[in-house]
């Protein structure tokens, strides 16, 4: 097939996903940059040989375009999503996907009408590291998950919230680091090891002066009985982010790099009766795929091509928004909260204050 057209709609995390989009050659054409902030925005589409617009419309309205890949700030995303699938378009929405399970369930409404594709922005996924592991649980040596703690130890200084007006905000960023941050790696677990089935969540404001959560603290339950700590902070000198699974045959560790945590081989330690040369077997047949943003359009383009089953759908992205919802829901009312949620919930129109 010819390569698909796409814009990139925002030039800020846009970047990012130009520079992942740009190593796909033979699957994507980048056609343009859509900004409103020209000075941001037409640099980078100079870079990458594309044209520049501040009109989403009129991108909206060309029928050369196949896909439009959204990066725009978090209280954006659910407008954009709905007009570019009643236009036709294939989307890619960056995280999070919108601030309600309500908004989440009328996205889903809207592409079965439509016929459309909606695929949401989970990069964590994609890499050497999830390809280990996945390899050794389909070779057997896995056995069930006992527990495992993750962190989301990020730095994040005044200037971050000045710097951008919206961040740090419930009406622009909907949310503080249970929805911008610690997003990616809640996202991951389950996509390992399966539904969430209950979380505790207590989460506070200690770093900046910001309206919304830069710490917080979860114990989570997993359906198949697994039990995870999660710490979250904006406050930690440096930036790491860390996956550490207790399985009956090994104990895995993460990768640290914050923003693409499984781009490089895991640290897998085997636990009898499995043993170290059995895993490194199988660790030895394991490929690295493209990782991180390369590896997540490589999904996007075989769904579109009609060969599904790595990409990330709407469904995950409704899972990830009913977690966070949990979350929200545990720490104002100071009790577990148990999943799944659907409309009859509290906070199924928002947890916006």
């Amino acid at each position: 097939m010819s390569p698909r057209s796409i814009v990139v709609v925002g030039a800020g995390i846009g970047a990012s996903h130009l520079a992942g989009l740009v190593q796909l050659p033979d699957r994507y054409s980048i056609k343009a940059v859509c900004d409103l902030n020209e000075a941001r925005g037409r640099p980078l589409a100079d870079k990458y040989g594309a044209a520049f617009t501040t009109d989403l419309p009129g991108v909206l309205a060309d029928p050369s375009v196949d896909i439009v890949d959204i990066c725009l700030p978090p209280h954006l995303h659910f407008r954009a999503c709905m007009d570019a699938l009643d236009a036709g378009k294939a989307v890619v929405c960056e995280k999070p996907l919108v601030p309600s399970l309500r908004e989440a369930d009328l996205l889903a409404a809207k592409v079965a009408e439509t016929g459309g594709f909606l695929s949401p922005v989970f990069q964590y996924r994609f890499g050497l590291g999830t390809a280990q592991l996945r390899a050794l649980i389909d070779a057997g040596l896995a056995g069930r998950c006992h527990a495992g703690s993750l962190e989301t130890h990020w730095d994040r200084p005044a200037s971050y919230y000045t710097d951008v007006d919206w961040r740090g905000t419930w009406k622009g960023e909907s949310g503080g680091a249970l929805l911008g941050h610690a997003i990616h790696i809640h996202d991951l677990l389950p996509s390992v090891l399966g539904p969430v089935a209950q979380v505790y969540a207590d989460v506070a404001t200690r770093v900046n002066a910001i309206e919304v959560e830069d710490c917080a603290a979860l114990s989570i339950r997993m359906e198949e009985g697994a039990v995870i700590t999660s710490s979250v902070t904006l406050g930690a000198a440096g930036n790491i982010s860390r996956m550490r699974l207790m399985y009956a045959g090994f104990t895995v560790e993460s990768d640290h790099a914050p923003y693409s945590l499984a781009e490089k081989g895991w640290t897998f330690t085997a636990r009898a009766p499995t043993t170290q040369a059995q895993i490194d077997a199988v660790l030895a047949g394991v490929t690295a795929p493209k990782p991180g943003y390369a590896g997540m359009f490589t999904a996007v383009a075989d769904a579109l091509d009609g060969q599904p089953g790595r990409e990330v759908t709407l469904a995950d992205a409704r899972r990830s928004l009913e977690f966070v919802t949990a979350c929200y829901h545990s720490a104002r009312t100071g009790l577990p909260v148990r999943l799944p949620l659907g409309p009859d919930h509290p906070l199924y129109g928002g947890w916006l204050p």
